[in-house]
């Protein structure tokens, strides 16, 4: 039998890898693990899991096509769940960064009902914040 305990990684494509890090490391405080250049890849540390950077012009990129867009995204949306905020300081500090926001709602995931907010990244890949229980 498999129990699947949390999400291990995501792989995200991307043409423009400056862009991705500062949303990813700089917006979102998600640390550079790991880098394997030759292949094109970035590992990032978010939390138990990790989120894989790939441009799509690299070895590891070119296996999955042309460069994702908004009518040929490579993923419908990641949820990460994030430290126990508050809305208007969150909602303030993605603008501060750039992020277009939307308001919270309420919406279900792994840890039960919890209120979220959706964000895009650079390559318009939604990423659902959704703030923990816990």
């Amino acid at each position: 039998m498999i129990e699947v305990e949390t999400i291990d990684h995501i792989v995200l494509r991307t043409v423009n890898t400056k862009a991705m890090l500062q949303f990813y490391c700089g917006v979102l405080n998600c640390p550079i693990e790991r880098e394997l250049p030759e292949l094109g890849l970035i590992q990032l540390r978010a939390g138990s899991a990790l989120i894989d950077i790939v441009l799509v012009d690299s070895e590891l990129g070119r296996k999955g096509g042309k460069a994702p867009s908004q009518d040929g995204r490579n993923l419908e949306h990641l949820c990460l769940r994030i430290a126990k905020a508050r809305e208007p300081m969150l909602l303030q500090y993605l603008s501060t960064n750039g992020i277009k926001v939307q308001d919270f709602e309420e919406r279900y995931g792994a840890d039960g009902y919890g209120r979220s907010i959706y964000v895009n990244d650079p390559e318009g890949n939604v990423v659902e914040l959704k703030i923990s229980n816990n």
